[in-house]
């Protein structure tokens, strides 16, 4: 692991039902360092949904505890879990979740409403945000009239513009023809070397295997990670 940890699980375990109760996470425990690129791979079923949405403060874990920058989410009312989510964890998923109507621009300006941010300076952060992605060009474009990877890339962009503390990404490259996926892949890791922390979610072990930390779930529980330093654990011989 990298850097403070920005991202701390420990012991979190989610319960659905009484009769009789699914456990769709157990006793999972993890830290996420700032700079890391992390993939969670497991296959349909391993937990990773229930995972994404306990680690963005979507939902509650049924015990355990999850901590963001250090902030004990649990402790946290409902006001003020999404003032947290919304300066400090940006969300990517498979689905791109556009305005159609609204331009490139306002899109990805819309993804600091919640944090508070005055307009002018919302606008100014999208900018900076669509030049990072490489859509300045874009900018007053309609969805309609992109590509699936600039939809994509634009989705990444409305993630990084509260400059969160970590970017969670579900499946990002899952509606893509390979070679448009590989480019985002790329932005990924450009994105990353340029400091951010990201974590995406995949059911996809080829691809989780050119990241530089894996973590496998199966029924719910952490069977690797292959960050050796921090849990002593190797990935099996391949």
């Amino acid at each position: 692991m990298s850097g403070d940890p920005v991202l701390d699980l420990a012991g979190v375990t989610k319960v659905y039902g009484e009769q009789p109760p699914v456990h769709a996470l157990r006793e999972v425990s993890f830290s996420v360092g700032r700079g890391e690129l992390v993939a969670i791979v497991g296959p349909s079923g391993s937990g990773k949904s229930t995972l994404l949405h306990i680690m963005g403060t979507l939902e509650r874990p049924s015990s355990g505890v999850v901590r963001i920058g250090g902030v004990d989410a649990a402790r946290l009312n409902d006001r003020e879990l999404s003032l947290l989510r919304a300066r400090e964890i940006g969300f990517v998923f498979q689905q791109f979740f556009l305005a159609e109507h609204a331009t490139v621009r306002e899109n990805v300006a819309d993804g600091l409403l919640y944090a508070g941010v005055p307009a002018a300076e919302r606008y100014r952060r999208a900018d900076e945000a669509l030049d990072r992605v490489g859509l300045a060009d874009r900018a007053r474009f309609k969805p309609t009239k992109l590509s699936g990877g600039q939809r994509q890339r634009v989705a990444i962009a409305r993630a990084l513009v509260g400059r969160p503390a970590i970017v969670l990404a579900d499946e990002p490259t899952g509606n893509l023809d390979s070679a448009t996926g590989a480019s985002i892949m790329g932005l990924i890791r450009e994105l990353n070397a340029g400091g951010a922390t990201i974590v995406m979610i995949t059911h996809d072990v080829a691809l989780a295997e050119r990241l530089p930390r894996r973590i496998r779930l199966l029924d719910g529980e952490v069977v690797v990670d292959s960050d050796r330093d921090r849990t002593g654990v190797k990935e099996p011989a391949r």
